[in-house]
Order: structure tokens, then sequence, then C-alpha cells
């Protein structure tokens, strides 16, 4: 059969049910590529390759699941990017929509590369661990809302999907899990350049306990410092807060 690797965060998903459900929540939405991060098993791959009139790629750096999928599903012979997410080039020209259940030690990274992306996902229905989920879904005031929440939800509206039991896994991890669903934002959040929008995001986070003038200091005028949204806290601006403010910036 094949080995469980804990270097690589797997927990391989068996609950037909949640299966089916993220199935499912993936066929809600019209598309035409799919590409399945972290196939393990082929828990939900062996449904995604009954879809019709479907591109399917699925990217597995494991060799044993990569030589154990070709066996049990034959027809994945060439579907197969046999590298890291974290490596690979845009795997479709066009519009495609990502599935997968994540590996949580870099579900946040995978996210970051999706990001980069941005222009021709459609979709994303991911499995991270429930305070991933929670946290890029969070809104502005919560304590969870962070870089992830602002970078993701400036390009995504999100929806918190439905919680995964620790027991819907082999071997159950130490952590609840959740699916969500990113769609592009049909009104883009305007801002004066991406790179600033980036920075001055992760340098505001980066003393979230501090209020914003103290923490963002170097990237403004000491004018434009003594604007009242200065004495706030990094978690209480919104996302067009943030993107607003790099109108502002050196």
């Amino acid at each position: 059969m094949y080995t469980l690797k804990k270097s690589l965060g797997q927990h391989f998903l068996h609950d037909e049910n949640i299966c089916r459900k993220i199935v499912e929540s993936v066929k809600q939405n019209s598309f035409h590529q799919l590409l399945e991060v972290g196939p393990g098993a082929g828990a939900l791959t062996k449904y995604f390759i009954q879809l019709k009139d479907v591109h399917f790629k699925a990217v597995e750096v494991d060799d044993e699941k990569v030589a154990y999928l070709i066996k049990i599903y034959p027809s994945l012979q060439d579907k197969i990017i046999h590298q890291s997410f974290l490596d690979i080039e845009k795997p479709f020209e066009g519009k495609f929509t990502v599935v997968g259940n994540f590996p949580y030690n870099i579900s946040s990274q995978i996210l970051f590369k999706i990001l980069e992306w941005k222009e021709d996902v459609e979709c994303v229905i991911g499995m991270f661990q429930k305070e991933v989920a929670q946290r890029i879904a969070a809104k502005e005031g919560n304590k969870t809302y962070g870089v992830l929440s602002v970078l993701v939800q400036a390009f995504f509206d999100t929806e918190y999907l439905f919680e995964v039991s620790e027991n819907s896994f082999n071997p159950p991890p130490k952590v609840k899990s959740a699916v969500i669903r990113l769609k592009p934002k049909k009104e883009g959040i305007i801002f004066r350049d991406e790179k600033d929008f980036f920075l001055l995001v992760k340098t505001a986070f980066n003393q979230r306990r501090k209020a914003l003038r103290n923490a963002v200091k170097n990237l403004f005028d000491e004018n434009m410092l003594k604007d009242e949204i200065f004495n706030k806290r990094a978690e209480q601006l919104s996302v067009k807060d943030f993107a607003r403010l790099t109108f502002s910036m050196k």
C-alpha cells in the first residue's frame, strides 16, 4: 500500500461523507480546469477523474504516493505534477479552480502562491487547520484577524463552509479542520500599488499590539502620521482602510 509521512504533514481523509461534501462544493461552480493539491491516496481524486469535460491535474511531492496513485488510477499517468506545490509553475493557461486537503504545515504558503496566480484562479476550495481557516475568514476587530486575512480578502471573498472532525482522517490530527471557499471579488480593492499594499499590511501586523503610528512610522511622512486612523491598531483596520492608506505612503 503506502506509508504516511509526518515530515510531509500527511493526514489522509477517509470520511466519504466529507469527501462528497468537498466535491459537491467544487461542483457548485462551473470550471473546465481543476488542480488538486496533495491528492495523497486519492480520497478526492477518485471523484475528480470522473468529471466530464474537465482538464484535471494533481500536484504531489511524495514519490510513493505518485506511484500508488498511478497504479490504482492508471488514467492519472500524465495528470500528476510530481513536485512540491510551492515550486511548480502555473499549471494551466487561462482560468482554473484549485482544491485540496492542503498539508497544514505549508497551508499559508500555499495561499500566498495562489495569490501570485490570482488573475487566473476562479475558485479555491481548501481544507485547513480550523484556526487557519478562521484566520483567513476573520474580519477586522477579531483577534484572529491578521496578515493572511487582509491579503486574501483583498482579492477573494471568503466563505467558511464546514468543519471536519479529527476522526475523518488517518492518522487523526491533533487539531480540528475546516473547509473554506475563496472566489475572486467582483469589485477589486483599489490601492496605489500591490507591493506597497503587501508591505504596509505585513509591517502593520509585525507589531500588531502597537498603535499603527508606531508600527508603520517609517512608511509615512510625519504630518500624515497625525491622522486619527494611526491611533488604531492593525487589527482594527479594514481591508479597504489598508488599501486607502497606500495612497499616502512615502
